[in-house]
Formats: structure tokens, sequence, C-alpha cells
């Protein structure tokens, strides 16, 4: 004879909180991802001892490319305006690009089509794309922790800060870096509940070369950008920077969203000139504003636990307009195809997939906006072709110090040059004449108004 056990019945309340707990696990298995990227400031590919640096500490980096994926083929302007007006368009330099410290106001960027795929969106850091108190929010972000939006105050010790445009200046002790910090994981812990995409263009390692508060001379008193300047400063900078990282990690972790928030990370540009570091054996100067790889080539690290698996390694060239594609894409945001973007999504990649790898990468270069560049290639991850000629052979002179003659070149190199040759032939003519003369208008009213460089007295602001 079968027996049956009694079932108790629970109350209609019982009902609804198993429904509403069974939701929320149906929720956040089908959930977009969280999206964070971190771009840190005058940090070039030999400052990460993952990529075999030698003179710096960097262990949550290091951390997060030992259990995810480091690239060995990120290169971006050697500017930081340049830089971030592609990565937060994905269009050249060549066809948007204004001026130097200027975002052009009817530019879409990757926040404002998060956005309008239900991502609450954050930035926190540098701004310097223009002082319009409206600015971060026209572009799509929901809120701002910025230095350098309104003005221009100090960063470091006893900084002048923005948030949300309304401007903050601390006496007490503190420090930028930290502030924007908190900023960060204050940001991430209110939107737990939600998709979000924080974007945390970073405030060090940026000179003026002053203490951190683990320096042994830190001193939080300082005031203003000229005291306790010194080079050896880098090494603590870059170590807080590698912290600052640690601590919104560990937040993500402590919330319990690391496996729902892929990380990446990048520099802007090469680490600053009077910088030289030890890689791989041998003295590795900085070469901020220079055309070569120490100018353009960054680290770039990403990581997704259960997504990326670890210790990956991808060699594929990688640009800052690839960054838009990848993010919609992983957020399952339109790219409206009027847009017509320069970037191509990097996501199969990450996923350990072949994707569509770029054959080359197109720099269009001019601090200052303007018709004519002041240099214009095409390259790959072992050649490299300027628009006046001068070939270079990346892996046998990886600073081009002897360029070839493309006539006498043969077999693979010859190939090379013809398929540079073509990308080149794409972007003639590509610099729309109203950007050229916006960009030119800019720069004389700058120059004007006594806000050029000379009157900066900074060659790489």
């Amino acid at each position: 004879m079968k027996t049956y056990q009694m079932i108790s019945i629970p109350p209609r309340h019982a009902f609804v909180a198993l429904f509403v707990a069974f939701a929320s696990v149906l929720s956040a298995a089908e959930r977009k991802p969280n999206l964070v990227l971190i771009m840190a400031d005058d940090f070039g590919f030999e400052c990460v001892t993952a990529n075999g640096g030698q003179s710096y500490r960097t262990p949550n980096l290091d951390r997060l490319a030992a259990t995810g994926m480091r690239f060995e083929n990120c290169f971006v302007q050697p500017l930081c305006t340049p830089t971030r007006v592609e990565l937060m368009t994905s269009i050249s330099n060549a066809r948007n690009y204004l001026n130097f410290g200027t975002l052009d106001p009817q530019a879409t960027t990757f926040a404002t089509l998060l956005k309008k795929a239900g991502y609450a969106t954050g930035i926190c850091g540098k701004w310097q794309l223009g002082h319009g108190t409206n600015l971060p929010q026209h572009f799509g972000f929901d809120e701002s922790y910025l230095w350098q939006h309104t003005r221009r105050p100090p960063r470091f010790a006893n900084p002048g800060l923005e948030h949300n445009a309304k401007e903050l200046d601390f006496q007490n002790g503190e420090y930028g870096p930290t502030l924007v910090n908190n900023f960060a994981l204050d940001f991430v812990a209110r939107h737990k509940d939600h998709p979000f995409f924080l974007y945390y263009p970073m405030i060090l390692t940026h000179d003026p070369f002053q203490p951190t508060p683990d320096s042994p001379d830190w001193d939080p008193k300082a005031k203003g950008e000229q005291v306790n300047r010194d080079v050896k400063h880098f090494a603590d900078m870059t170590a807080y920077m590698d912290k600052m990282v640690g601590r919104l990690v560990a937040k993500l972790d402590e919330l319990g969203l690391r496996e729902n928030t892929l990380i990446l990370f990048l520099g802007d540009n090469g680490t600053g000139v009077g910088v030289t570091s030890q890689f791989k054996g041998k003295s590795y100067p900085g070469g901020k504003g220079t055309r070569t790889a120490r100018g353009t080539h960054v680290p770039m690290i990403a990581n997704w636990p259960g997504k990326i698996a670890s210790g990956q390694v991808n060699r594929d060239l990688i640009g800052p307009v690839d960054y838009l594609p990848t993010l919609c894409e992983l957020g399952g945001a339109n790219v409206p195809a009027d847009l017509k973007i320069d970037g191509r999504s990097f996501r199969p990649q990450l996923r350990g997939q072949k994707g569509q790898p770029r054959e080359w990468l197109y720099s269009w270069y001019a601090r200052d906006g303007g018709a004519k560049p002041q240099w214009e290639y095409a390259m790959s991850a072992s050649y490299k072709l300027y628009r006046d000629g001068r070939f270079f052979d990346l892996t046998a002179d990886p600073f081009e110090e002897k360029p070839l003659a493309v006539k006498a070149l043969s077999g693979r190199a010859a190939a090379a040059a013809q398929t540079l040759q073509t990308a080149l032939d794409r972007y003639t003519n590509a610099r729309p004449a109203h950007v050229a003369a916006v960009g030119e208008n800019l720069a004389k009213k700058k120059n004007a108004e006594g806000g050029g460089k000379k009157k900066a007295g900074k060659k790489n602001p």
C-alpha cells in the first residue's frame, strides 16, 4: 500500500515570497553585465609587471591579468584628449577631433548608447573635454565626479573636484585619487541591483610627480601642483593607482557582482617623458607625445570571472575606437548605422574565440586639431606606413629609427606595405572641412585668451 506524506499548504504571502525569490534569481541570470572601463593617465605598456615591467608594484593589475586576459598590442594616440575622443566615440580623430581639451558637443558616446539600453552611467576621474556644466550629462553620464571639468585646480593633495558640476574644494589633507575612488565604490554599491556602466579615467599617474598618502614624504598640508615635485614619486603614484584598482575590485567582490562584471583596463597614452623604467632587462624611456611605441603602446587587461578564461594572452591589434562597439555589443546597445564608427568589437576574443581581428589600425594625430595632422599612418603589429611614405619594420626596429624604402621591399614586407597603403587610401580626404575649421578657430581663441601651450608652459598637459 502506498503511503503519502501530508503536505502543508503555505499561506498566500508565502507563495508571493517564493515567486519574488524565483523571479529575482531568474532576473540575475538574465541581467546584462555590469561594465567597468578604467583608464590610467600617462601609463605605458612597460609599467605593468605582468607585461615584463621591473620598476613598479602592480599586484592588483597583475592579478587581473593572471585571472583574465592580457593584450599585447593595444595602441592609442600619444596624448590624452585625442585618445579619449576616439575611445568615447569610436570615430577616428581624422573625422571628429576638434581641439585639445574639447569633445565635439554633437558627438555620440558609449555612455549615450548604453544609457539608452538601460544602463546607469557614471564617470569619475579626469575630464578635460570642455567646461560646460552639463557636458558629462549631455554625453550620456547620469552622474559625474571629476577633476578639470569646470576649472583646473590641483588634483592630488587638497584638490578641487566637481560633483555633477558642483565645485568642491578640499583643504584637510584629502587626496584627489582617493576621493574619486570613493565615488566609484559608492556608485557601484548604489547601482548593484541594476546594470551599470562606470567609466573611470583615473587622475594617476600623470605629473606633477608628487607624494601619495602612502609615500614617506607625504605632506597633508601641501597646496598646489608646484610643491614636492620629483620624478621619483612616479613609482609611488603607480603603486597607489594599482591600489585604487584593487579597492574597486574588492568592492565588486564584496557586493557579489564580480561574476557579472567585466573590467577593462588600459592607459590613455605612453608614460611621461622624463620617466625611465626597466622593462625586460632594458631601460625604457617614456615617450608621451611621440609617434613611436613609447608614446602609443599601452597596457590592456580584461577580467570577467567565469566568462574570460584565466591566464590568456591576446596579440590582436586593438585601438581606442574598438571599445565602444565592444561595450555596446556586450550591453545590448544599438549602434546607429549613421554613426559610421571606425571600431571593431573584440567581444569574441574576450570569450576565447577568434573573432575578426583587424589587419591594421589607422591613426591621424594633431594635438590642436586643424586641417593637417602632425602625422598620419596605418600600422599592423609588425609594420607601419606613414602618409609621407616612411615605412618601418616594427619587429626589427620597434622605435622607428631606420625607415625602409617601400620600392625596395619584397615578400611579407612588400605585401604589408600594400595593405597599409590601401588602409591609408580609405582615409584620403577624410577630414571634414567644418571640423578642421572649428578646430582652428578654437586653437586661435585659446591662444588669444592665453590658454595655449606656451602660456601653460607644459609640453604635454
